[in-house]
């Protein structure tokens, strides 16, 4: 064999390493590299040591997508508990007596927030049997023709799983606004605070009996 086709035939075996360890990167197996135990004059040299710097490069670069994604999905699980977490405690529903369950109301009350906060709402009737059901807006300093929708749906609603509404914590402000509005509350039993539509239920109860 002449010097001249022993060269060819150590450049194909060197392509075919080549095309094996690419193949391997393919696969996701970034272990494989080329032997560099070429001469530094031979003309597959210099390209064996781009093949390995650049498969060293994937690698890395692999290692730091996977740390990110890991990172990632970490900090939207921790997300996620919050947003249920936030989620519980702007709906708090309190049993203040036995049958008696309060939902209230701080902040902004949106679309999303008012249904999330009628089925909790109505859930808990369920749950507990509750018998009345007092909505607190103590909380709430402005009131929009929007939330007064809000809490009207809410009020039905309870009243259709056989429950009273009371709407409690309405500040002059706010009924002013109402009455500007021409907001029809009838059929919603109004009180001044949670402690006089405690009074005027427990008191009732205890008349009955």
């Amino acid at each position: 064999m002449t010097e001249h086709e022993d060269l060819a035939e150590t450049i194909l075996e060197r392509v075919a390493d080549i095309l094996i360890v690419l193949a391997n990167i393919s696969g996701g197996d970034f272990a494989s590299r080329l032997e560099t135990d070429l001469p530094e004059d031979h003309p597959l040299s210099l390209l064996f040591e781009g093949i390995n710097s650049m498969v060293d490069s994937l690698q890395t670069a692999r290692e730091q997508s996977a740390t990110y994604q890991k990172e990632l999905e970490e900090k939207l699980s921790t997300i996620e508990v919050q947003r249920a977490a936030i989620k519980e405690l702007s709906t708090p529903i309190i049993e203040v007596w036995n049958g008696i369950l309060c939902l209230p109301v701080v902040g902004v009350l949106d679309t999303a927030r008012s249904a999330e906060m009628t089925e909790a709402l109505l859930t808990s009737i369920v749950e507990k049997q509750a018998e009345c059901a007092i909505i607190d807006i103590t909380g709430i300093q402005i009131m929009d023709t929007g939330t007064a929708d809000h809490f009207l749906r809410m009020a039905r609603a309870v009243r259709l799983l056989g429950a009273n509404c009371v709407l409690t914590g309405i500040n002059p402000s706010i009924a002013q606004t109402i009455v500007h509005m021409g907001v029809d509350l009838g059929g919603i039993v109004t009180h001044r605070s949670l402690r006089n539509a405690l009074q005027q239920f427990i008191g009732s109860n205890f008349t009955l009996r």
